[in-house]
């Protein structure tokens, strides 16, 4: 089929906008055009759609768009709709969010030969009535969209795209063009094989988004700093993706109540819900959407100025996808990862259950998700050679490790070992083994394999498996070593790694980052989140040592431990939020209202005259505000200790554990409330051991941790009688 230029670049300006194509856009739609199949890999943002939108616009007969994501469907039949009021007929999506009446009306249409473009959900395709209605409809083309869904490598498996090429042939041939963002070598090849298109025209456009920037950060205070980065880009669109539902609930939630406008959006909500907040948020009416990793969100805004992954993506595929929905407009993105490896613990508890086969690839994508986040090489290096593709540059600037690269060695010698090992099993191994080979570390399959009675198991030990994993990981990179496609995650090595073995050339390696193995700030309560304490370095570096020396005077002059005025983290964030009121000093970690009165002034006259002295402009939004969780629980067991009810019968009355109670009021009392527990504590704890235990307190220790406390005071206390006399010291003293 022939179609004049003319006609192309016409439609491409009355539908698009647009004057001139990008990329390999034009020999894309030419290669259809041509009656050929086509396979199409280009990122987020390269403007995959118009590759199959186009050439539907023109050719004669529809074309059926295959796609999983409801959401993408809606937001792309809206956008061919709005150009032209008449067109009204001419996109059309088929899935389980319409109406009967709705369903009906999309036949007629289809029917008719108005529609032009038909998004039908893989689940819809396999409908009886529905290939009953296609076989006597003209197709142009059919299109597959993310069509990483066919391989159980890709990070999205569905099963019912492994039927699509079974109803193509059922419902009658067409040319056949399948789409991906996110595809490897692996999983490239299961989808040519699934489709039957082995023979399609290749387009690979570069993975590579110059204009993203990439960061994970250590899963400490993510909440807090989720908020203060938000306050910080004031209006911006951005996309916050969370593990579970409730997280997402929970955390839209903390930001509206924090002054920032988001919805929550996952596959919980109905139809109409999540419809309604995806053009909330396409019309700016909210500046986030707060969504699951798992419920795919394909919606096309160009101006998404960051995304932010609250929980680490179950692999590397989904991760880029899902940055990719930034800066898709060409401009400045950033994207944010927040990582601790209890999340990837949970992750992997989830695919207990599932088939062997299934835990074994699920397991190995989550390891690439480990390796790239615990990297301190260029992240862009390590995205582009996970897709096949070579990143020649040693610093691309705009990720956190090349703005601040760790030192590097010299690892000839680490290198050597790794090849050396690989040549001498008679098998290949993924990277895991080998590591556990060389640190000298035994699992199950390390003795089933019988590797721990080799010469090389544990020649490495003075490293530890995470360093040699790091190490493969840059072999890879070099091209020294590389990945069987087929049996993936496989290790072998190269000709080049061959060479290097032969007669070792210098190599520059870099040790990976250590994050802290703390746990998600969904895994912690109330109190432990009332008490976590900042990181350091985070704040003003020359009021922050100002602010020490006022405590350290103050400390002398009223004959207190410096740590009962005002913790280190108080500190820290007064030197982050310049708090110059008493409300706003309350705000701050650790200090509830009576420890403001009481010894704020000083500090509150000493920041003003700081902030006044620097012209400094003050972050006072920052302050983030907690929401309400638990608020019932805690109101009773404040009433319940003023009514002086006995600790057992609070508990009993609120279905707890006793030392969960104590958690409770721990945390309650750590935000300034005062609770007067002498009346329980006289009953179950002697007077000579509440005044040691109080004494120590107050003369002795260097913060209010009971594990110290523990030690200091040896094996003659119980726990609990410490917990109960801290507290009483707390209320009495540190408030």
């Amino acid at each position: 089929m022939e179609i004049d230029s003319a006609v192309l670049y016409s439609k491409l300006k009355t539908f698009f906008g647009y004057d001139s194509f990008k990329g390999d856009q034009e020999a894309i739609i030419r290669n259809l055009i041509e009656g050929k199949d086509t396979f199409v890999l280009m990122p987020t943002g390269g403007g995959k759609s118009l590759c199959f939108q186009l050439p539907a616009l023109v050719m004669p007969g529809t074309a059926i768009i295959i796609s999983p994501l409801i959401a993408l469907m809606k937001n792309q039949v809206d956008v061919i709709r709005g150009f032209e009021d008449e067109q009204i007929g001419i996109a059309h999506f088929l899935n389980s969010s319409l109406g009967k009446a709705q369903i009906q009306e999309v036949r007629q249409d289809v029917q008719s030969g108005v529609t032009k473009l038909l998004y039908v959900a893989p689940e819809s395709l396999t409908k009886e009535e529905n290939i009953d209605l296609l076989r006597d409809v003209d197709i142009s083309f059919y299109a597959i969209d993310e069509a990483h869904c066919i391989s159980e490598w890709g990070h999205d498996f569905r099963p019912e795209y492994r039927r699509i090429r079974d109803m193509i042939q059922t419902i009658g041939k067409a040319p056949v063009i399948a789409l991906t963002a996110t595809a490897t070598p692996k999983v490239q090849n299961d989808i040519q094989k699934n489709l039957g298109i082995m023979d399609a025209t290749v387009f690979k456009s570069s993975f590579n988004r110059p204009n993203l920037y990439y960061e994970v950060r250590d899963k400490v205070d993510a909440e807090k700093d989720i908020i203060r980065y938000i306050l910080q880009h004031p209006g911006k669109s951005g996309i916050i993706y969370c593990l579970s539902r409730k997280k997402v609930e929970e955390t839209a939630n903390l930001l509206n109540i924090n002054g920032i406008k988001a919805l929550p959006y996952h596959a919980g909500l109905d139809a109409k819900t999540r419809a309604e907040n995806q053009d909330r948020f396409l019309m700016e009416d909210v500046d986030i959407i707060v969504a699951t990793i798992a419920f795919g969100m394909g919606i096309d805004k160009p101006d998404v100025r960051f995304v932010i992954h609250y929980d680490i993506p179950k692999s590397i595929e989904g991760y880029y996808q899902e940055t990719g929905r930034a800066g898709r407009d060409g401009e400045l993105a950033d994207c944010i990862t927040y990582y601790s490896y209890k999340d990837i613990q949970k992750l992997e508890k989830f695919m207990l259950g599932k088939p062997i086969s299934e835990q074994e690839i699920g397991r190995q994508l989550l390891m690439e998700t480990v390796a790239y986040a615990e990297t301190s090489l260029c992240r862009r290096k390590m995205l582009l050679n996970y897709f096949g593709e070579d990143y020649t540059k040693d610093n691309c600037g705009v990720c956190d490790n090349c703005l601040h690269p760790k030192t590097t060695y010299d690892g000839r010698k680490e290198m050597s070992l790794v090849i050396r090992l690989i040549k001498s099993l008679p098998e290949h191994f993924k990277i895991e083994h080998l590591a556990y080979i060389l640190s000298g570390r035994v699992n199950a399959m390390i003795k089933s394999y019988e590797h721990d009675t080799i010469p090389l198991f544990g020649e490495g030990k003075n490293h530890d498996d995470k360093f040699w994993c790091a190490v493969i990981h840059q072999g890879l990179l070099l091209h020294l070593l590389e990945k069987e496609i087929e049996s993936y995650g496989r290790i072998y090595v190269t000709k080049k790694g061959e060479e290097f073995y032969s007669s070792p050339w210098e190599i520059r390696l870099v040790e990976d980052r250590v994050f802290s193995n703390k746990a998600s700030d969904d895994d912690d309560d109330d109190a432990a989140n009332d008490k976590a304490a900042m990181k350091g370095g985070g704040g003003d570096p020359i009021l922050l040592p100002m602010l020490k020396n006022l405590r350290k005077d103050m400390s002398k002059k009223l004959n207190l431990q410096p740590w009962i005025i005002f913790g280190d983290p108080a500190l820290e964030d007064m030197s982050i939020l310049y708090p110059i009121t008493f409300n706003e000093l309350h705000s701050c970690q650790g200090v509830g209202e009576g420890k403001a009165r009481k010894y704020g002034k000083e500090f509150i006259e000493l920041i003003k005259a700081y902030v006044e002295e620097n012209d400094i402009t003050r972050p006072a939004e920052y302050v983030v505000k907690s929401a309400p969780t638990r608020s019932a629980d805690k109101i009773f067991i404040i009433q319940s200790v003023d009514r002086k009810l006995a600790l057992e019968d609070i508990a009993d009355a609120r279905g707890l554990e006793m030392n969960k109670l104590i958690e409770d009021i721990e945390g309650i009392v750590s935000t300034g409330t005062k609770l007067d527990l002498n009346y329980y504590i006289r009953q179950v704890v002697d007077d000579d051991i509440v005044d040691e235990i109080f004494d120590y307190f107050k003369n002795e220790a260097t913060s209010d941790s009971v594990e110290e406390a523990m030690q200091a005071l040896g094996s003659d206390y119980d726990e609990m009688e410490i917990r109960l006399v801290r507290l009483k010291f707390l209320c009495e003293v540190a408030s």
